[in-house]
């Protein structure tokens, strides 16, 4: 195991951008949505750097694109119910693991490491995911982003998976690709580790200073 691991006992992870590429997915939700309510639709790319502050912003964002305006209230609510709607129909239809994914995780479960998922999606659509990839019975605990009152940036899924667990923040890891987990992280008292490959809005990691960058989940366990 990597040394940063040296003493930890929690890993905690974020799901999209980190264990799993979801855009294509989700732009086939967003663009639909957005079909529906008769607004143009945005690429795969464009929708790559909306994603990361839970599906209620993505929709927005993709609103105001389409409008070049803030939308209103009840257009916001008419198309996040339209793409909750497409994207809960199908979410795992062009959804793919990234490489060392699968392997990684099985490597720290069997080494006793305590595993959790805490991520800004809305927590319906997590264990679906999750089975779909074989991967929910690693996870003892998970957090989406109406699972609280606070998603990140915020500590507080971080504090209240630690604290439900029973383990301090100084013996947890906080690994994701975005700079809300690795300001949540760094707020909560988490060991930091950061993907350079995931959905951080075209901006590199790398300024978020994390405690670790590695290019693959591997060197965590290698």
């Amino acid at each position: 195991m990597h040394t940063i691991l040296q003493g930890k006992r929690l890993i905690a992870f974020d799901l999209d951008g980190t264990l799993i590429d979801s855009v294509p997915d989700l732009a086939v939700g967003v663009q639909r949505a957005l079909e529906d309510v008769d607004l143009a639709q945005p690429s795969e790319d464009q929708v790559r750097d909306w994603v990361g502050n839970g599906a209620q912003v993505l929709v927005e964002r993709a609103l105001s694109w389409a409008l070049a305006a803030a939308p209103s209230t009840a257009l916001q609510q008419q198309a996040y119910d339209a793409f909750m709607r497409h994207y809960g129909a199908a979410p795992n239809a062009l959804t793919r693991l990234y490489p060392d994914v699968s392997e990684a995780l099985h490597a720290l479960h069997q080494a006793g490491y305590v595993l959790a998922l805490i991520t800004n999606k809305p927590e319906r659509f997590i264990a679906p995911i999750l089975s779909h990839f074989g991967l929910l019975p690693l996870f003892t605990r998970t957090v989406g982003g109406d699972s609280l009152p606070e998603k990140k940036p915020s500590p507080l899924p971080l504090l209240h998976i630690a604290q439900t667990l029973d383990i301090a923040p100084s013996v947890s890891v906080m690994v994701g690709d975005s700079r809300h987990d690795i300001a949540a992280g760094k707020a909560a008292g988490f060991t930091t580790v950061a993907l350079p490959y995931g959905y951080n809005h075209g901006d590199p990691i790398e300024q978020s200073q994390p405690d670790l960058l590695v290019s693959s989940l591997r060197e965590l366990v290698s």
